[in-house]
């Protein structure tokens, strides 16, 4: 029996591939035409489901699955056996058990719909879909009302659920991709809080993984994207309906996140590994958070919150449901989180949570800044006072969603490499040239904002550096003893001191920041630190040729050392980064005309509790973020000029130049 089912289903497969000869598919097509015929096989494999052989069992339904879909191809109705068989089980759902191999036998014809190549594909699907739309949403209904603790044997509970979920994921691609318009794919949006209940339930955690997961690719529209070969699957175009049962989704999920649901949401257990979660007895388990729980976890939040701000006008609740909803994430986060949030910047959380996953730490930042810039019109429609600027600047830092911090911490963690920003544009897996294209636009609006904070973070991390070498041991020693809380009285983002305090609160905003004392030594180390190393990874897109990559020079070592002195500065700035095709003045930020030392070298090291000076930046962050963006304009100029960038970039070039302007003017100001 199980030769015989191998034989049909090799005939199906290769039916189905559009290498086979026409002459020999045409000879597999009339031998299962008259198998359809001669014999009442639908019957006949599904008797064969709860065979003991598993392998069997498996076979048969694979088999059946595919002389479905053959038959949906070429359009020889259904057999009533078959669906009455499918009707029955899934409506006597959990008392009959056969429902699981219906499930798993309509997931296979789905999917093969998707994988299919011809243009019918929304026909087909159609046809496929309408003897059991309504009985999907009597088998979801009884699906979810289940009791866990209840049962006897979870495992077919789970079973159930994996089952389900998959063909639920493939009931909404194929609404989003093939606009079909029907119930079943609707379920989860007409009662999502009986998906996010089973999050909650004390099932394994790779169930709440998938749970999770599925819930946040809704959110981002991500839902069967691996389901079509070869290009990414073509969106159509949202419809008014669609939009309203993802903003209920979104609803649903913030709704639960103030019924606790963070709170009772455990993110502790065996972390997920490639080939199992089964740690050998050689390997030391290193105890930690399932950190992909707490990434899908933090991405569902945030992109709720900004998923429901779109259809929200009033400035008030939005900036109460922010409040609420960050200070949850954040306490949920922050004993997960190593080094703590406590004594860092509450804006580093989308770095620190997503650090191993780049779309998603992309799409968190494009959530984060959308939140931004919706709340920032609101504000400006009403805002009557400085003080209210200087108490909204303080809001976006303590519930860390600040955009210009978040850009900046995403820089910090790949090193200001204009190489993995270029990879990032390059790339269709992620969002980032959007959520770029998006931020340089505030950043040209924003300037003195963005300055000012890269203020703070050269003082910052200056003390940080102080405190590391040893250069005030009564600093440390204050600094570890204060730590700044996420509260509203209290500066976020800055450890306190006796001897130094930064707040993010109440001077963001300020424009008077002038005095800070430093010494030769000290500058000199702060210039080492801040600026970027020259990294062989630089010069990936920089030769004419390929045979000018021989002439790179070797000495590594040298080139990723750091320039300590403006002599070496100078140097680097005299390179060339986009070829003598093109103007130098125009990718080139304007050197310095003023001394980067301030004048008062000789006094010891000491900060103002709400001053920085204005050319401490001269050297720090903002300098290399600019230098960043340098680089990264020549690249795509030269990739560009050679027709190897795979879309038109000029006006991202456009905003690139822009911000360099605006930079070099603000330089020439000071």
């Amino acid at each position: 029996m199980l030769l015989q089912l191998t034989v049909i289903k090799v005939m199906i497969t290769r039916i189905l591939s559009v290498e086979t000869d026409f002459r020999a598919k045409e000879k597999y097509r009339d031998i299962i035409k008259i198998l359809l015929k001669s014999s009442d096989i639908d019957s006949k494999l599904t008797c064969m489901f709860q065979n003991s052989d598993k392998l069997l069992s498996h076979m048969a339904a694979k088999c059946l699955a595919l002389l479905l879909y053959f038959q949906l191809r070429e359009k020889i109705t259904f057999s009533n056996s078959w669906i009455a068989f499918c009707q029955k089980n899934l409506s006597e759902y959990p008392e009959n058990e056969k429902a699981v191999y219906c499930l798993w036998t309509l997931t296979v014809i789905i999917k093969e719909i998707f994988k299919d190549t011809c243009s019918q594909k929304t026909e087909i699907l159609k046809q496929f879909l309408t003897p059991f739309d309504t009985i999907f949403e009597v088998f979801y209904s009884s699906l979810f009302s289940q009791h866990f603790e209840s049962c006897q044997d979870t495992s077919k509970i789970i079973n159930s659920l994996i089952c389900s979920l998959e063909l639920l994921e493939l009931l909404i691609a194929s609404r989003i991709h093939l606009k079909l318009h029907f119930t079943c794919q609707r379920i989860l949006f007409l009662k999502p809080s009986c998906v996010l209940d089973i999050i909650t339930w004390p099932v394994q955690a790779f169930v709440k993984r998938k749970f999770i997961i599925f819930i946040k690719k809704c959110l981002l529209w991500k839902v069967g994207e691996d389901l079509f070969r070869g290009s990414s699957p073509v969106v159509m175009p949202p419809d008014q309906h669609l939009d309203v049962d993802i903003l209920a989704l979104a609803d649903a999920v913030l709704r639960a996140v103030d019924l606790g649901l963070l709170r009772t949401l455990s993110v502790h257990g065996k972390p997920p590994c490639f080939g199992g979660d089964e740690i050998q007895p050689t390997c030391e388990h290193v105890p930690g958070p399932d950190h992909v729980i707490l990434r899908a976890a933090s991405l569902l939040i945030i992109k709720s919150v900004e998923i429901k701000f779109q259809s929200c006008a009033s400035a008030h609740e939005m900036k109460v449901d922010l409040q609420s909803f960050m200070c949850e994430l954040l306490t949920f986060l922050k004993p997960h989180l190593q080094p703590s949030l406590q004594s860092h910047n509450p804006c580093e959380w989308i770095s620190k949570v997503f650090i191993e996953q780049d779309d998603d730490m992309l799409e968190a930042a494009k959530a984060s800044l959308g939140i931004y810039l919706k709340l920032t019109r609101q504000r400006k429609a009403t805002e009557s006072s400085t003080q209210e600027k200087e108490m909204w600047n303080h809001h976006t830092h303590e519930y860390g969603y600040n955009p210009h911090c978040i850009f900046l911490f995403l820089l910090k963690n790949i090193g200001f490499d204009s190489s993995v920003l270029l990879d990032f544009l390059i790339s269709s897996e992620t969002c980032f040239l959007e959520y770029f294209v998006r931020y340089l636009k505030l950043l040209q609006k924003d300037w003195t904002h963005f300055f000012t904070i890269c203020k703070y973070f050269d003082v910052t991390e200056s003390k940080d550096s102080i405190n590391i070498s040893g250069c005030g041991s009564s600093l440390v020693q204050d600094g570890s003893r204060n730590q700044t809380e996420l509260s509203p009285s209290a500066a976020p983002g800055i450890p306190r001191s006796a001897h130094a305090s930064i707040s993010w609160a109440s001077n963001v905003s300020s424009g008077s920041l002038s005095h800070l004392v430093i010494s030769k030594e000290t500058h000199a180390t702060l210039q080492a630190d801040s600026l970027p190393p020259l990294r062989a990874s630089q010069n990936l897109v920089n030769y004419d040729s390929s045979d000018d990559s021989e002439a790179e020079d070797t000495d590594q070592h040298s080139a990723n050392s750091k320039q300590t002195s403006l002599h070496q500065e100078a140097m680097k700035k005299s390179q060339d980064p986009v070829g003598t095709s093109m103007d130098k003045k125009q990718l080139r930020l304007e050197p310095q005309s003023r001394p980067l030392v301030p004048k008062q070298s000789n006094n010891p090291f000491s900060v103002d509790c709400d001053r920085v000076p204005d050319n401490f930046s001269e050297v720090g962050i903002s300098y290399t973020t600019l230098k960043c963006f340098e680089e990264l304009q020549g690249a795509i100029y030269r990739l560009q000029k050679k027709n190897l960038f795979p879309y038109n970039a000029t006006a991202l070039l456009k905003l690139l130049k822009h911000i360099e302007a605006i930079y070099n003017e603000s330089m020439n100001t000071l």
